[in-house]
């Protein structure tokens, strides 16, 4: 990309587009790693996601921990913790002050959500995540250590490309990955009839099969996002790598009955913001009502 950069930067903006691609299946790749699922050695395993993490500039000890707490804790509306995009039930919203709900109003616009959020992710979230306890001593040295790899390997970068290069060659690969990444993530559990239930009838089996969609999309695209789409069989079991997900979905009939998104059906998710207790639904934002005549 840097040498087609010479001649048109619409060229290098174009190959940003599978550059991104390759990045998000790298990700995956990392995720597996995470779940102990890519390779049968747990060494290799940490090996793979320790270096990825600095290449996908997601700490992998950190990552894995949160990752973990957000399987353990998915569709529960008592432990809306770590890994998981916001989501306020419709009563605790209006429950909010003015300057509360439109707080979650821009945290939820899908220009925050999908062109911020994958920027503050990159430069703030994941170098200094002061979203976990100092006693995580480990997590925080992934952090750590993943954020020294970066300074090095990326002034390295930009000291043999020039940092105007590096900086227009990597921005957009990384602006794209990012939106694209955050937009799986919110698909695969912010659809209309997700699944989410307090506590006492939280549901781990029914949390994955019915809070975690099957995103059905072209060959192509499941090649790059690692199969993540079927993302209801990996809630269920987290061991089965990428690279299976395929097979074991054609093999179980029953898992064929999952929720499924198109591409075309995912992109009313957007405009789901709350989730209705009473209803068992995600839903908009309450419209307002007309003052009396």
């Amino acid at each position: 990309m840097a040498l087609v950069l010479e001649h048109s930067y619409w060229w290098a903006l174009l190959l940003a587009l599978p550059a991104a691609g390759m990045f998000v299946r790298l990700f995956i790749i990392q995720h597996d790693c995470g779940h102990g699922s890519f390779f049968a050695s747990r060494r290799a395993n940490e090996i793979l996601g320790g270096i990825l993490g600095v290449v996908t500039l997601f700490p992998y000890g950190y990552w894995k921990k949160t990752h973990a707490i957000h399987h353990s804790t998915s569709g529960n509306l008592d432990r809306r913790e770590l890994g998981d995009v916001d989501t306020l039930t419709l009563r605790e919203y209006e429950s909010l002050s003015r300057w509360g709900r439109l707080r979650y109003r821009l945290y939820r616009h899908p220009i925050v959500l999908f062109l911020v959020g994958p920027i503050y992710q990159f430069v703030v979230k994941h170098r200094f995540p002061f979203d976990i306890p100092f006693a995580w001593k480990k997590e925080w040295a992934s952090v750590l250590w993943t954020n020294l790899a970066l300074g090095v390997v990326g002034t390295a970068l930009a000291l043999a490309v020039g940092w105007k290069t590096f900086v227009l060659v990597q921005a957009p690969i990384l602006l794209i990955a990012g939106a694209a990444g955050v937009w799986l993530f919110y698909v695969q559990h912010q659809f209309e009839h997700a699944y989410w239930e307090r506590k006492e009838s939280w549901d781990p089996e029914l949390a994955a099969l019915h809070g975690s969609s099957f995103y059905d999309l072209p060959r192509v695209l499941h090649w790059f996002t690692g199969n993540i789409g079927y993302h209801h069989l990996h809630h269920l079991v987290a061991k089965i790598p990428n690279y299976r997900l395929r097979e074991c979905f054609e093999a179980i009939p029953a898992l064929q009955r999952a929720p499924r998104l198109t591409i075309r059906s995912s992109l009313r998710c957007a405009g789901l913001k709350l989730w209705d207790e009473e209803n068992h639904k995600l839903v908009g934002f309450p419209r307002r009502r007309r003052a009396a005549a």
